[in-house]
């Protein structure tokens, strides 16, 4: 194995996670970005059926930073996550920044919120999604429903963007939520996951991110099924608004003690 000596040293609590799943060839780039900024980097590939597992490998093979984890079938973006979680953990990392692998997210940010998150740690540092002009209308607009729906859930807790991945969590809290219940284990995962870490007690902070979406000829993948996913989205914010209702009591408290 070579260590390119002039990437970041090796960070002991903080690692980058990218689950992925069929990425297309952008994830390629999207590892080298985010190797370039951090240091270690795991991806788990998701039982994806194109070559990128084994590309991905033979990467790590020449990179003592990137770890490749492989599953042998799909089980969704949160139970993947929950995969590197646990290996995490049990390595004695405190905390994880997730990122996609298709592109969208800024990996020259990944120090700056690696740093946020450092200097706050008990926290969770949310990415704030800033938009070119040509992003798809649809799914910019569509986001705001479940941000709103999110924001009711926590009271107000302060989450800025439910939707967007690109985040750094303190990963014993994040298991914990993600032990306790069935849930949270595909497209869901990232907008239950803020909802049920603020119920816990995890403050968020938010830090403007900028997110660019590929077109195909630009290389770009997208998973995102709008009634499949809106569907799932739906019984989310359905349930999550039961656990809202339970939870009413003690979020007022610490609503009015501004905790």
């Amino acid at each position: 194995m070579s260590m390119n000596t002039s990437l970041p040293s090796a960070s002991r609590t903080h690692l980058v996670l990218i689950p992925s799943y069929n990425p297309g060839p952008k994830v390629y780039d999207t590892v080298r970005s985010a190797r370039a900024q951090w240091t270690p980097v795991w991806v788990v590939v998701d039982g994806s059926t194109d070559d990128s597992a084994e590309r991905l490998q033979a990467m790590a093979l020449q990179d003592d930073g990137l770890r490749v984890l492989v599953l042998p079938h799909n089980v969704g973006k949160g139970a993947a996550v929950l995969q590197g979680l646990d290996l995490a953990a049990a390595q004695g990392f405190t905390h994880v920044l997730t990122m996609d692998s298709d592109g969208q997210h800024p990996a020259q940010l990944i120090p700056d919120f690696m740093a946020a998150s450092a200097s706050q740690p008990a926290t969770m540092v949310l990415g704030m999604p800033v938009f070119a002009a040509d992003a798809p209308r649809l799914r910019v607009n569509g986001r705001k429903l479940s941000n709103w729906w999110a924001n009711l859930e926590t009271l107000w807790a302060g989450i800025g963007d439910s939707l967007f991945g690109f985040r750094v969590y303190p990963i014993e809290p994040l298991r914990r939520v993600m032990h306790d219940q069935r849930w949270m284990r595909r497209f869901d995962f990232d907008p239950e996951a803020v909802v049920r870490m603020c119920w816990l007690g995890v403050k968020p902070v938010n830090i403007p991110a900028t997110v660019k979406y590929f077109r195909p000829d630009e290389g770009g993948v997208s998973h995102f099924n709008y009634l499949r996913d809106n569907l799932l989205l739906t019984w989310m914010h359905s349930r999550l608004l039961l656990g809202f209702i339970l939870r009413l009591p003690v979020l007022l408290v610490r609503r009015i003690r501004g905790g």
